[in-house]
């Protein structure tokens, strides 16, 4: 029993000694900013004391211009089901494009199309997903050439692109059934609560199918009964 109370103890003191670290970080990092007028290097701020692994992201929209938290990204099939999905630990959307269709061909060897956010562009992006898809859509940042206007204004690519807005509605969707806020600590809790998350909007998905398809039963049925 003295043992375990020496252990409960010595976690208390490491819990303690850990936030007078942010105490004293934080004191340095006024001095330096605020009397100084030096400016703290990003990597060096820390955005919360509880959760140390919270990123600063930039939305760049108007209204929220930014929001604290990890990135997220998911890739979705055509029926509503998300395939894959990659927590974003210090990368940006152009870091994860191709690993994200990636390991998705490895499980769906059939996936042939995606359509991507402009902030997946990047030349080595462009030429690599081209490798892997039949067809993707990839719009290019900046000032568009002469053929990057005729490739982004065809047909073709304009009906991928009206298409996208569906990956938007599955971020809504996750964020509105509870993944807007995660009661798990650490990264290992996030990771696992954003893997949850993705499970039960599938699940509800294949409801929504099941329940659907019911439903056209029973009026096909009511509708041979009042024929008879």
């Amino acid at each position: 029993m003295l043992r375990e109370k020496g252990l409960a103890e010595e976690e208390k003191i490491k819990e303690i000694e850990r936030y007078v670290y942010h105490a004293q970080r934080q004191i340095d990092q006024i001095q330096r900013r605020v009397i100084e007028g030096e400016t703290i290097p990003h990597n060096e701020k820390v955005f919360s004391i509880f959760e140390e692994h919270t990123e600063w992201i930039s939305k760049g929209k108007a209204g929220v211009p930014f929001e604290l938290g990890l990135r997220v990204c998911i890739l979705k099939d055509q029926f509503g089901f998300i395939l894959h999905h990659m927590v974003m630990h210090n990368q940006t959307d152009d870091k994860v494009a191709v690993p994200m269709v990636q390991e998705a061909k490895k499980r769906f060897s059939n996936l042939n199309g995606c359509s991507f956010d402009r902030g997946c562009y990047s030349p080595y992006n462009y030429r690599e997903l081209n490798k892997l898809l039949e067809s993707a859509t990839l719009p290019k940042k900046g000032k568009l050439s002469a053929a990057d206007k005729e490739i982004e204004y065809s047909e073709e690519f304009i009906c991928e692109r009206k298409k996208h807005p569906a990956v938007e509605s599955a971020i809504n969707a996750l964020e509105n059934h509870g993944l807007d806020i995660c009661p798990d600590h650490g990264t290992d809790g996030f990771d696992r609560y954003v893997a949850l998350a993705v499970t039960a909007r599938n699940i509800q998905i294949l409801g929504t199918i099941i329940q659907k398809k019911e439903l056209r039963r029973q009026k096909r049925r009511e509708k041979h009964r009042l024929a008879a």
